[in-house]
């Protein structure tokens, strides 16, 4: 066994990809209070700003530091679907990003809620959502990723609906808050080391 050292400023995560390759069995969708809404070409403000209330607790800054054109290029693509999930007052309150790119796979890119909704029950309702939207016919494998940084319950919940494990990688990056890019005190379960 052997230890790889991680500079002070830097920061290593363990990512683990997971796939489904069988369309899963039709389920009902548990009710929530929340909306789906199809995010057709989102600002590119507003798509930051829900992406930063999100995933701050996560350290997620990966769309944070892409220039306009090449956000843009991503999010306004017709084969990304993009859906904001909204609370009963229509307030943004969660994503998810579904890439058809690469058909026959589909990504999913981006699913989660602001903080004060995840521990709710909200995920569940969430992934069934994704799992509908994902599996159309020209689909034959879905895929995530999911990283050490994610809450601890990221995995487990990805095995839980279906995805299998099926590579691991480590990433190792700049410190995001380092750079201002994301808070100080985010992610405080992180240690900050300048």
């Amino acid at each position: 066994m052997s230890l790889t050292p991680v500079a002070k400023g830097q920061v290593a995560a363990i990512v683990t990809h997971l796939e489904m390759r069988e369309r899963p069995m039709p389920a009902p969708i548990p009710p929530a209070p929340l909306r789906l809404a199809p995010w057709k070409e989102p600002g590119l403000d507003a798509y930051r700003t829900l992406f930063r209330r999100i995933g701050t607790p996560w350290l997620w800054f990966s769309r944070l530091v892409m220039d306009d054109a090449a956000l843009a290029a991503i999010i306004h693509d017709p084969a990304v679907s993009i859906y904001a999930v909204t609370d009963p007052r229509g307030v943004e309150v969660g994503l998810l990003e579904l890439d058809f790119r690469s058909l026959p796979d589909c990504e999913l890119a981006f699913l989660g809620l602001i903080p004060g909704l995840n521990g709710k029950g909200f995920g569940q309702w969430l992934m069934m959502q994704a799992k509908a939207l994902a599996w159309r016919k020209d689909v034959e494998r879905l895929w995530v990723h999911t990283c050490t940084l994610d809450s601890p319950a990221a995995l487990g919940f990805y095995q839980k609906h279906g995805f299998r494990p099926f590579a691991r990688e480590v990433e190792i990056f700049a410190d995001p808050r380092l750079a201002g890019i994301l808070p100080r005190d985010a992610a405080p379960q992180v240690p900050l080391l300048d």
